[in-house]
């Protein structure tokens, strides 16, 4: 059996000087810049989305309907910004205190690192006879044969051994010697790991440790009833996300979930100043996406991942407060643990809320029309789901607190939503039983107008864009093709 061979006689590694790194964009210092661009980037997108709010374009890829923005949330657009702008500056000095611990940037030793990487790969050549004997291959034979025709690849099958490849070195003190060089395969390679395989591989451990911080974080902040009341209940005063609302938090929650995780993943992963100001900057972009309410089939970011607006808008409704936990990239926590929301099609209470808020603001303009979208589609939808639900919730009022936390039937979808109304019953200052009351009525109006619409087999006035399908239609098919609305999975 071959031994182990490692080549001997490694080329050298050239010299370099170290200069400072000009600052991307001048005169700002890269890590003022780091600082400055999330900031940027969120106010940016999210009066983005904000316009075509109030000029209405696009208002067929909506989630929700203005009039839901209007009457569902419990906060203030006033309220959001200032916590928003609370939490910016607590990012802000956090990122200053952790750019004091990062050393300055210089460039000139990108040769010298390259280089470093290539004699690892001739290292590594160095395994390439115990290798081909394990396989019964006799590699010196091998060589030989190769030696003449494909010289290079004889050297690599050797281990790493190229005769041919020697230089001449003449040393400061006038001596001469015989020197290896690379091959060109080998700075090939070797700067392809240098300038693309490590930094995707650094991004990619930092996106990893994101996700997993804000999944079990935010997780916990749902299973604990003292963190839910005392900290996340504040952001699910929006149900009814919008882009600008993204980073509204407590303080205390933004700091742990937001800041912190991702100062931490930045360490984690060793990036450098600019790789961080694209990782803060492209987490702070796909967080805004994710709450802007839109399902826009060229949005890039709505089809990257199945983490998208659809997918979180389902964790912000008070049946699905318990389910989607995932940010802001991935979900395969919430595959693999199983707290993806598995409820099938929610047509019906999307649909009932948008009657519900439209009737609130046609009531408090004196207007005559109640709603714009049609039921007529959602004729078909089972609706046996919610038989229990509508009674149970109506009763509430009356019963005892003990006695008011809703009894999971059997089923995952049945205990996910179970579990998402005791959490809102339990949030005294935000949910109670009110908002499970009014919902139970408001799904009870949706149900019977689905009713009458398919006896009087009626046809809707309305553009598809305002209608039930319409809404069934836009957002599953941002989704991969996936089935379900919002692209949740259906139960078998």
């Amino acid at each position: 059996m071959a031994n182990l061979t490692v080549p001997c006689n490694l080329p050298p590694l050239p010299s370099y000087a170290l200069h400072p790194l000009p600052s991307l964009v001048a005169p700002i210092p890269d890590k003022l810049l780091t600082l400055l661009l999330p900031i940027v980037a969120y106010w940016s997108l999210s009066m983005f989305f904000h316009w075509i709010d109030i000029r209405n374009y696009f208002s067929r890829y909506r989630l929700h309907t203005p009039a839901e923005v209007l009457k569902r949330n419990h906060v203030s657009r006033w309220e959001v910004i200032r916590d928003v702008v609370l939490q910016q500056v607590i990012q802000t000095g956090v990122g200053w205190l952790l750019g004091m611990t990062e050393p300055d940037d210089f460039f000139g030793k990108e040769e010298y690192d390259i280089a470093v990487w290539a004699r690892r790969i001739r290292m590594l050549q160095g395994l390439s006879p115990w290798l081909l004997s394990v396989m019964g291959v006799d590699a010196d034979g091998l060589a030989k044969n190769l030696a003449i025709s494909y010289p290079t690849l004889a050297g690599a099958v050797a281990g790493g051994q190229y005769p041919s490849l020697m230089d001449i070195s003449i040393t400061l003190d006038g001596y001469r010697s015989n020197v290896s060089t690379f091959v060109r395969w080998e700075i090939f390679a070797a700067k392809a790991i240098y300038w693309y395989i490590v930094p995707v591989l650094q991004f990619a451990l930092a996106i990893f440790f994101v996700d997993t911080w804000q999944y079990f974080l935010h997780r916990a902040m749902h299973m604990n009833k003292w963190l839910y009341t005392t900290f996340h209940s504040r952001h699910h005063r929006l149900y009814v996300p919008y882009a600008f609302g993204a980073l509204y938090n407590h303080p205390f929650e933004g700091f742990l979930l937001d800041t912190l995780g991702a100062s931490v993943a930045f360490k984690v992963a060793g990036m450098s100043t600019r790789q961080g100001m694209w990782f803060f900057t492209c987490s702070t972009i796909k967080t805004v996406d994710d709450h802007c309410g839109y399902a826009l089939p060229w949005d890039p970011l709505q089809h990257l991942t199945s983490n998208n607006a659809g997918y979180h808008d389902v964790h912000h409704q008070s049946w699905g407060i318990k389910t989607n936990f995932s940010q802001p990239f991935f979900t395969f926590w919430d595959r693999m643990l199983g707290t993806v929301w598995t409820g099938g099609d929610v047509s019906v209470r999307y649909e009932r809320a948008r009657v519900t808020a439209q009737r609130k603001v046609d009531k408090d303009n004196a207007a005559l029309n109640i709603t714009q979208s049609s039921n007529v589609e959602n004729a078909k939808n089972d609706l046996e789901p919610y038989q229990n639900e509508i009674q149970n919730a109506t009763l509430l009022h009356s019963l005892p607190y003990g006695l008011q936390k809703p009894v999971a039937p059997p089923g995952k979808a049945e205990q996910q939503a179970a579990g998402s109304r005791e959490q809102v019953l339990e949030d005294d200052r935000d949910g109670g039983v009110n908002i499970l009351v009014e919902e139970a009525l408001e799904e009870k109006e949706a149900r019977n107008m689905v009713r009458r619409s398919q006896r009087r087999k009626t046809t809707s006035s309305f553009s598809q864009s305002d209608s039930l399908k319409g809404l069934r239609d836009r957002v599953t098919s941002s989704m991969h093709g996936r089935t379900g609305v919002l692209g949740m999975e259906s139960n078998p």
